[in-house]
């Protein structure tokens, strides 16, 4: 396991927390799990990618997992941005994000006061940026209804940032509201997560109906990038019922990576760390690394299919 470290460190030219730190503490092979450092993986092939965490039902872990997979896609050395688009600010605290009137937030970049560059905050894991949230966002429902462009305004905000940034996570609002709008006309692809439960079934069926709406209207590109089953516990019939159900439904587009039930995914927030850095070891932070690695092979393998047809 040091070599591979070695390796990492020799090949990025310095010493990081990501990369040594997982491949020392985390159970998972580091080298299968982390491939993408290379240039040709990350910086030609993936750039700019907006995905917007949603799902209208609350209490399903959009908040814990937009948390974590962006953690986690810094963590393989991936330059990654976090928004938090929920004027709850669950995001901006989970992150180490004190309360403070005179930062600038996301509700100043969307009411046009300062760029999204003036909002970035770094975070406590290398490669990974902020753009916090404020109390405030939740006038912006109102606000915005006679503004100009006003789908388009988080979309116009992210615009220049898309060439600094691979990844780019929108948490949503638990509702299906213009801060929720703004996010979906932003992003490439929607990350829907979802309790193994039937009534999350119901909820996920507006959504669904809401991104059809989006993509004919406001933007024809919007894709769904996944189902993940949180708060997963495989010792239970109705969970597993639910999981094959939701299989036979969305078929690829459920992740194959589950997130269970676990203690230290609902203590990191309180610590102002995501999972990985709180314990790496945990089944929760585990799981989070295995779903950003899976996102991160879906797209290397999209990205490498039409240069290997030519």
């Amino acid at each position: 396991m040091w070599n591979t470290c070695m390796r990492v460190r020799k090949r990025a030219k310095c010493l990081t927390w990501n990369t040594c730190h997982i491949a020392q503490k985390s159970v998972i092979d580091f080298p299968d799990a982390f491939a993408y450092s290379d240039p040709q993986h990350t910086e030609n092939k993936i750039m700019g990618r907006v995905i917007a965490v949603a799902n209208q039902k609350g209490g399903v872990g959009k908040t814990t997992t937009a948390i974590n997979l962006a953690a986690s896609l810094a963590a393989a050395e991936v330059n990654t941005l976090l928004v938090d688009c929920d004027p709850q600010s669950n995001s901006t605290s989970g992150l180490g994000l004190v309360k403070d009137p005179e930062r600038i937030s996301i509700y100043d970049v969307i009411a046009g006061a300062a760029s999204a560059e003036e909002a970035l905050q770094l975070t406590k894991l290398e490669q990974l940026w902020l753009i916090p949230s404020h109390k405030n966002l939740i006038g912006a429902n109102i606000e915005l209804v006679a503004a100009e462009r006003r789908e388009y305004r988080l979309r116009d905000a992210l615009a220049s940032l898309l060439d600094r940034f691979q990844f780019i996570v929108l948490d949503c609002p638990p509702a299906l509201d213009l801060l929720t709008l703004n996010a979906l006309v932003a992003a490439d692809g929607v990350l829907i997560p979802m309790q193994a439960e039937y009534f999350a079934l119901e909820g996920v069926s507006e959504l669904l109906d809401t991104i059809e709406r989006i993509r004919a209207d406001l933007n024809p590109a919007l894709a769904v990038e996944g189902v993940v089953i949180t708060m997963f516990d495989e010792r239970t019939n109705l969970a597993q019922q639910v999981a094959e159900e939701l299989k036979k439904y969305f078929g690829e587009k459920l992740c194959t990576t589950t997130i269970p039930r676990n203690i230290r995914l609902a203590e990191a927030p309180s610590h102002g760390l995501p999972a990985l850095m709180y314990d790496v070891r945990s089944r929760g932070a585990e799981s989070y690394i295995r779903l950003a690695k899976e996102i991160l092979d879906r797209h290397a393998r999209a990205a490498s299919g039409p240069g290997e047809a030519a």
